[in-house]
């Protein structure tokens, strides 16, 4: 049974829906449809201010997820505007915040550090049903993620961890183990150093991607359900050894990003 698709939060809509030029040459049949969830990026990062970072946590994904999102609708507000297109804000992947009136300020004036994450409106990534892997050895985050050996999967519901279960990667090598996980059903991976060509599989596979990480694997499980877990997005994969996988030449080349 396939997975329902991950929503974004969405904390205020578009006064208007529809854009377009004045000499009304913008036909329906070359409209630009842009969803909700990529009118919240620009909403937040352009005219609000947020970084990605923030913006990843006031709508409830990994900072990769914002990153793709918010070049799509740059490209959709580009398109509009080069070649005289109508724009129509519609549909997107999304959830309205259940706040929207009072959170992350809805206009220009607004506070850009108000979030729904704020004060008593705390929604963790574990307050819906979910699964995610952890890159695993000996009880510790492993660091690199194209020869990871074992992944932890954890399920949680309602805020807490519910089951656990350590899983063999069977030899899957970077450009499997992103196929691997979706096939275990895993929405989100905790990991150390990955490098571009695992992100960009990981990212077509839709798994949230939380690199950077280390310690003990249950120690980070935990502070990723309760939103408190330390990452860093732009973690690289820096393993260079003799020992890679055939075709790689001893280095960890394009897969980790150094």
């Amino acid at each position: 049974m396939p997975r329902p698709p991950k929503h974004r939060r969405v904390c205020a809509l578009p006064k208007s829906r529809s854009f377009g030029p004045d000499d009304c040459s913008g036909s329906e049949d070359t409209a630009v449809s842009m969803g909700l969830d990529e009118y919240e990026t620009l909403r937040l990062i352009d005219l609000l201010g947020y970084t990605q970072d923030e913006c990843a946590g006031q709508m409830g994904v990994a900072r990769t997820t914002v990153q793709a999102v918010y070049n799509c609708a740059r490209k959709k507000l580009a398109d509009m505007l080069v070649n005289g297109k109508r724009l129509v804000i519609e549909g997107g992947n999304y959830e309205l915040c259940g706040i929207a009136q009072s959170c992350c300020g809805r206009g220009a004036g607004g506070c850009r550090r108000r979030s729904c994450q704020a004060d008593d409106h705390i929604i963790r990534r574990g307050d819906v049903p979910m699964k995610f892997a952890v890159t695993y050895e000996n009880g510790q985050v492993f660091q690199h993620f194209g020869h990871t050996e074992q992944f932890k999967v954890y399920e949680a519901e309602n805020g807490k961890i519910v089951s656990q279960k350590i899983i063999d990667a069977d030899g899957a090598g970077h450009g499997a183990l992103a196929g691997f996980l979706k096939d275990n059903g895993v929405d989100v991976l905790i990991c150390g150093g990955i490098g571009g060509g695992a992100r960009s599989a990981l990212a077509e596979a839709g798994i949230e991607l939380y690199p950077g990480a280390s310690g003990s694997a249950d120690e980070q499980a935990e502070a990723f359900i309760r939103g408190e877990l330390q990452y860093d997005p732009d973690t690289q994969c820096s393993h260079h050894d003799h020992e890679h996988h055939e075709g790689h030449d001893g280095h960890c080349g394009g897969h980790c990003g150094h």
